[in-house]
């Protein structure tokens, strides 16, 4: 339950009011303490996409409504809808938040993750249950702004029922900010290379490993890169793993089969020179703006991107980085190096309006308005 959020955003953000009380039902991870002491967590799910431990995380959720009697549920996974829809038509009265943080309909169908008929069903399964949640929820969260255009189901609803809630950077309870962009880094010493987050082909993997193979022979210090993360991909994992190997030198590979802790993320971006988000273009993430694009801005961390407007705006915005094509590798990592050697970063000085604390009012103002 270090999702950051479900745990770091929102249950800290109503945790901050005084007289509430916080109940977080989640995934068990590996990450220490409960941060404020109104948070509860409860770990309900384990196991892979699709499997019985999923199945159990149902029962888990639904014992927990019927137990802890909730004044309001707020719903993070779409799988826990038809449950929440049932809870909320077997009492007068109970009332629900929908927090949808993916298009997910659109990435079952076009990702690739499932096959065949699966894909078609779970495709039509999501759309249809989150059509009908979000005519039943109190209100409806969008963590990108584009879904107001994708998701036809949200046509209809008042405009004062939803509202957008960007994955902004919320720093992690007694968490010191830097007041400084992270130093340039110097052509005799080894470039230390960032990619972090999930680690699947789509959000490129393979592209940051080949451009780190590519700056170990043109950046004079040699290169290395941290990959820090989870992959729900054994196969793709594997491979991952075998090329780590067999380069000890150009890569760090921390996570992998299980989540990462937030904190550590936090401390890789920290010893890092320049953070990669190698994404392939792709209609599930072409309009969106990833978490981890707000949390390198707001730590100071200069940014690599490729050709995506919208990450261009907001990162061009605060001078944060630059925009090169990522393939092929050498002719990126030469291009690479000249911006390097000519661009200063952060000239302003670390951005604020990348952090959680607008959105956080807006969350509050949400609340207040449906309680």
């Amino acid at each position: 339950m270090d999702d950051t959020r479900m745990r770091g955003k929102f249950a800290e953000t109503l945790a901050g009011r005084a007289g509430t009380r916080v109940h977080v039902a989640g995934r068990q991870s590996s990450g220490t303490g409960n941060g404020q002491a109104n948070i509860a967590l409860h770990p309900i799910f384990n196991g892979r996409r699709l499997s019985l431990g999923r199945l159990a995380a149902q029962w888990r959720y639904w014992r927990l409504l019927q137990r802890l009697k909730p004044d309001l549920a707020i719903v993070h996974a779409p799988e826990l809808l038809p449950l929440t829809l049932l809870w909320q038509a077997l009492g007068r009265g109970r009332k629900f938040l929908y927090d949808i943080r993916e298009n997910y309909a659109l990435n079952v169908s076009t990702q690739h993750v499932y096959q065949g008929l699966t894909r078609r069903w779970l495709a039509a399964g999501l759309r249809w249950v989150e059509g009908r949640a979000a005519h039943q929820a109190a209100g409806v969260m969008l963590a990108e702004a584009s879904y107001a255009e994708e998701l036809p189901f949200l046509e209809k609803l008042p405009p004062d029922r939803v509202v957008v809630l960007e994955n902004k950077y919320q720093p992690a309870p007694g968490e010191m900010q830097p007041n400084q962009p992270r130093p340039h880094p110097m052509l005799h010493e080894p470039l230390r290379l960032l990619y972090s987050g999930t680690i699947s082909e789509l959000n490129g993997i393979w592209e940051a490993v080949a451009l780190t193979q590519a700056l170990a022979t043109t950046w004079p210090g040699g290169a290395h890169c941290t990959i820090i993360g989870f992959c729900q991909q054994p196969e793709l994992l594997r491979q991952l793993a075998e090329t780590v190997a067999r380069q000890p030198g150009l890569f760090t590979l921390i996570g992998g089969a299980v989540p990462v802790p937030h904190a550590a993320i936090v401390a890789a971006i920290g010893r890092s020179h320049l953070g990669l988000l190698p994404y392939r273009p792709h209609p599930s993430t072409a309009r969106c703006r990833p978490t981890k694009l707000f949390e390198y801005l707001a730590l100071g961390l200069p940014i690599l991107i490729p050709r995506n407007w919208l990450w261009a705006k907001t990162m061009s915005r605060h001078g944060g980085g630059l925009m090169l094509e990522l393939t092929p590798a050498d002719a990126a990592a030469a291009h690479l190096r000249q911006g390097l050697e000519r661009c200063r970063f952060y000239p302003n000085g670390i951005p604020e309006d990348v952090l959680w604390a607008s959105e956080g009012k807006k969350l509050w103002h949400l609340l207040d308005t449906v309680i």
